[in-house]
């Protein structure tokens, strides 16, 4: 894909940074998502400057964000992956994740994660299934405001 827009109905998909609308990346991240409320705009910026991102765009407005953390070769965990309200029933998250999937530099991984509250009918279209052995899996939680 290298910064090349694919385009559907009008819509287009970009890794282009450039073309980022950081206010409301930011402003949907730390105020209206389940995983991100209360995330201060200085780690935003942080986490998209060392993400692979993908937007989904309409008449040069962004509608849509979501991004990869990967070494870009055996690991990738798909994650802040949103369309604004207005634009949903669109099929727009299907396709973006299907675009992010194909996408050349993200190939080859032996490992896909992601952590999901209620979209599991999208990412299970894609192989996703629940993580088997999570008993081998440990992490360390740390909200950014209380829940």
């Amino acid at each position: 894909m290298n910064d090349e827009p694919f385009i559907k109905k009008g819509f287009k998909i970009s890794t282009n940074k450039e073309l980022l609308d950081w206010e409301m990346i930011c402003q949907y991240l730390s105020k209206e998502s389940y995983w991100g409320k209360g995330i201060p705009v200085a780690k935003v910026y942080t986490s998209i400057d060392n993400s692979m991102c993908f937007g989904i765009y309409k008449d040069g407005q962004q509608v849509g964000f979501a991004r990869v953390i990967t070494d870009k070769a055996t690991f990738a965990y798909l994650c802040d992956v949103f369309v604004l309200e207005e634009f949903r029933g669109q099929g727009l998250s299907k396709w973006l994740v299907q675009t992010i999937l194909a996408h050349d530099e993200l190939q080859g991984f032996r490992r896909w994660l992601l952590s999901t509250n209620d979209a599991h009918g999208l990412y299970s279209q894609f192989g996703f299934t629940p993580i088997t052995n999570p008993e081998k899996w440990m992490g360390i939680y740390t909200p950014y405001e209380k829940e």
